[in-house]
C-alpha cells in the first residue's frame, strides 16, 4: 500500500477527541527535531519536578512515585507545541486524523490478539541483538533495577504501561510517522520515526530494542492506521519487561539465554519468527480491505 492510498483511507475518519485537536499537524524533518528539542526541554522540566519533590518530601518518596509526575511533564512542551501548529494550520492543510477507529468487534479481536502474540514473540527475536551490546554501566543498571525492582508495581505500571505507550506512541506514531507518511516513502517513514522512537530512550541498551520494536509498531499503524493497536502493543512489551523483572529466576539473568537451555532458547526463537512473520501478514490483511 502506497503512502498515497494510507491517506485516502485514513483521511476523515474518526478519532478519539484527545487526538482531534493534533490532525492538521503533519510534521516533516524539521517538525521531528523540533519535537525532540522540545521533549529535552520536558525531561529537563522533569528533573527539576523530581529535584522539588526530592526536596519537599524526601528521596524515598521521589524514587518511587517521582516517575508518575516527571514522565508527563516531558511530554508537554512537545505535545503543546503540536496543537498548536494544528490549530494554526487547520484553514490550510487538510486534516488527516491520527486513530482508526472503524474496525468490527471481530476485526478488533483479531487485531488485539495478533498485536500482542506479535509484540511478545518480536521482543524475543530482538534479544539476540541487544546481548551483542557492551555491558550496562553499573549505575544505569542500578537505577533501572530500582523503576523496576523496587517501585511499588502499581506505580511502575502506571508509568512504563500507560504512561509510555500513551505519550510515546502520540508522538512517534501519531505524530511523526503519520506526517513523515505524507512527505516520504513508507519505508523511510517507518524506519525515521522508529530511530525517533529509539533517541527518546536516551541510552543505547534501550534504544537498541526501541528501534526494533518502533518497526514493528510503525508497520502496524502504518497497514492498520490504528494508534490504539500501537499503543496496545507497546504496553504488552513494557508490562511484559515489569512482570518479568518481578519473577526471582529473571533478576540475575541478562537474557533467556542465561535461564535456558540451547535447545529450548533456539526452538522457541523458531517459533517467534512463525509468530511474528503471522501477525505481520494479519495486519498487511487489513490494509487491503
Amino acid at each position: 500500500m502506497t503512502k498515497r492510498h494510507f491517506f485516502k483511507r485514513h483521511q476523515g475518519r474518526g478519532s478519539y477527541d484527545l487526538f482531534s485537536s493534533y490532525s492538521h499537524y503533519l510534521p516533516g524533518v524539521g517538525g521531528m527535531f523540533m519535537l525532540l528539542l522540545l521533549f529535552m526541554l520536558g525531561a529537563l522540566l522533569g528533573n527539576l519536578a523530581t529535584l522539588g519533590l526530592n526536596a519537599l518530601m524526601g528521596p524515598s518518596f521521589s524514587e518511587d512515585y517521582g516517575m508518575l509526575i516527571s514522565y508527563p511533564i516531558m511530554f508537554i512542551p512537545p505535545l503543546l507545541y503540536a496543537s498548536l501548529q494544528s490549530r494554526l494550520n487547520e484553514y490550510s492543510t487538510e486534516g488527516v486524523g491520527l486513530d482508526e477507529g472503524h474496525f468490527s468487534a471481530k476485526e478488533w479481536c483479531i487485531l488485539v490478539f495478533a498485536g500482542i502474540f506479535t509484540t511478545i514473540a518480536s521482543a524475543y527475536i530482538v534479544e539476540p541483538v541487544t546481548a551483542l551490546l557492551p555491558e550496562m554501566p553499573s549505575w544505569l543498571e542500578d537505577t533501572m533495577k530500582k523503576m523496576l525492582e523496587n517501585t511499588p508495581v502499581w506505580a511502575t505500571l502506571i508509568s512504563v504501561s500507560v504512561f509510555a505507550p500513551l505519550f510515546e506512541e502520540w508522538i512517534c506514531r501519531g505524530l511523526i510517522l503519520r506526517g513523515l507518511l505524507h512527505k516520504t516513502s513508507p519505508l523511510a517513514a517507518i524506519t525515521v520515526s522508529a530511530a525517533f522512537f529509539a533517541v527518546l530512550h536516551m541510552n543505547p541498551w534501550q534504544a537498541v530494542p526501541a528501534f526494533c520494536l518502533g518497526l514493528l509498531f510503525g508497520y502496524a499503524y502504518y497497514r492498520t492506521g490504528s494508534l490504539k493497536l500501537a499503543m496496545l502493543m507497546h504496553c504488552t512489551n513494557n508490562t511484559l519487561a515489569v512482570l518479568l523483572s518481578r519473577i526471582p529466576q529473571f533478576k540475575d539473568a541478562d537474557t533467556f539465554m542465561d535461564i535456558l537451555s540451547p535447545w529450548a532458547y533456539w526452538s522457541i526463537f523458531a517459533a517467534c519468527i512463525l509468530i511474528a512473520a503471522s501477525g505481520v501478514t494479519i495486519f498487511r490483511r487489513f490494509a487491503s480491505r
